[in-house]
């Protein structure tokens, strides 16, 4: 890739944030696929999966969130051109993950308390649990990932994370396919094949990955393999003092969206799938944009780190330009396609079912009103992420999540709303929060942050 102290270009930041997109989009097709196969099995499994999936997802994302910030550290030391460094953060990464591994054991059977809470029927708490509580004993994967992912982002090697993602989507598709029907001489098991499956894509995933890293120039010599992997005390301080904040804006937002999802479950098994359906085809729109919001962490790291804060702001800019293109499109694709797109998921349907037709044509096409500004939030909060302001984008995020998740409670439990309502307050939420990020960018505080200002320049 280019020095760090290079101009950046649109195209520059194409060809870092392209290979993340199709990465992205990659994990968003198995994660598709997934619920696709899943509704199979009836129209009750699909949000029983995405709760499931999503519940899993909240525990896990405060320690992935610091695991995932080696992105940010990885990238201004590669700034800073102290490239040794840049294989330390990583190695960094695997020892807390060893760390966590147990404290998320410990939290499954909160997620079978949070299913009661949410006033779901016994029925649909069983198959909530049973896909919860595989992904759980499988976090310790998902961890791995999020180091060496965020190792490789950092360096701006994207294209070594997609190649690793889209052979993943090799063994995740069939995988899926042969565990919940029972093909291939597989056990059929049902909506906890497809966790199963989810974990074993994400396994080999991690695999091709870490022999990449293990490939790296640090690990030449024993002793300097040796060395990269040695426990350092300055290493772990700055990734905990900056990862923590990302983590915990990543789980407060999370939760409270987990709570907005069960809230919005808790109308009907008709309301439940529709908005199950409609979240689905969002994070077709969403998790791409993750993509781009890494690059963009990345390479405002990258400014940062070498002492360009103006380019870091253009950074931010650019990768804004590439979102809004993005979303465009997707906000495009869910106002005429709706009606297709829904009834992709009506394969295992009844006649009774078709009257969630309708409900999620009408929220997906709503949802077309947001993508450009989940892009620029995204854009923007990675901006700050890369520069180190995570305490302030934890603040003012975790905030607005739970106003959010507060008023869908008051809305639909007290006041009984209507689900189109609710859904209008939660896209007046994304907006409020794309606002935010936009004007704490503009206001530069996090433009005299510097994560490596301690180290000395090398000999």
């Amino acid at each position: 890739m280019k020095n760090a102290r290079s101009e950046i270009t649109l195209g520059h930041m194409f060809a870092i944030a392209a290979p993340m997109i199709v990465s992205q989009a990659s994990e968003t097709l198995m994660l598709f696929f997934n619920r696709w196969v899943v509704s199979f099995l009836g129209a009750d499994h699909i949000p029983a999966s995405m709760s499931g999936g999503l519940t899993s997802f909240v525990f896990t994302s405060f320690f992935t969130g610091i695991t995932g910030y080696v992105n940010a550290l990885v990238a201004q030391y590669h700034g800073a051109q102290r490239e040794e460094r840049c294989i330390q953060v990583a190695s960094q990464g695997f020892w807390l993950t060893l760390g966590f591994y147990p404290l998320l054991l410990l939290l499954i059977p909160a997620g079978h308390r949070l299913f009661l809470w949410a006033g779901h029927s016994p029925h649909q708490v069983v198959l909530e649990f049973s896909y919860y509580r595989i992904l759980m004993l499988g976090s310790f994967i998902f961890m791995l990932q999020s180091v060496l992912v965020g190792y490789f982002v950092g360096l701006g090697k994207t294209r070594v994370v997609m190649t690793a993602n889209l052979l993943g989507i090799l063994v995740n598709l069939p995988l899926n396919w042969c565990l919940v029907f029972g093909k291939l001489g597989f056990p059929r098991l049902g909506i906890q094949g497809a966790a199963l499956g989810t974990l074993g894509g994400s396994a080999f995933i991690v695999s091709i990955l870490l022999v990449s890293y293990l490939r790296s120039p640090g690990y030449g010599r024993r002793s300097r393999a040796i060395s990269a992997w040695t426990p350092r005390g300055d290493l772990l301080r700055k990734l905990l003092k900056y990862g923590l904040p990302a983590g915990a804006e990543m789980f407060i937002n999370v939760f409270a969206f987990n709570a907005f999802v069960m809230l919005m479950q808790s109308y009907s098994t008709q309301v439940a799938t529709a908005v199950t359906i409609t979240f689905n085809y969002d994070l077709v729109s969403f998790i791409p944009m993750l993509g781009i919001g890494a690059a963009t962490t990345a390479l405002v790291g990258h400014r940062m780190g070498a002492g360009d804060p103006q380019g870091a702001r253009k950074v931010a800019f650019l990768g804004l330009r590439l979102g809004w293109a993005y979303a465009a499109l997707v906000g495009i694709v869910f106002v005429v396609g709706a009606p297709v797109l829904v009834r992709f998921f009506a394969g295992g349907f009844t006649t009774q079912d078709q009257s969630i037709l309708p409900i999620a044509q009408t929220l997906l096409r709503m949802a077309a009103l947001y993508t450009l500004a989940d892009a620029a939030n995204v854009v923007f909060s990675g901006a700050l992420r890369g520069a180190g302001d995570t305490r302030w984008v934890m603040i003012v995020s975790g905030i607005l999540h739970w106003v959010m998740a507060c008023g869908a409670f008051l809305f639909i439990k007290v006041l009984v709303l209507p689900p189109v309502l609710v859904w209008v307050f939660f896209i007046a939420f994304v907006f409020s929060l794309c606002l935010s990020m936009f004007l704490r960018h503009r206001r530069g505080k996090w433009m005299s942050i510097s994560l490596v200002e301690r180290i000395a320049a090398p000999a």
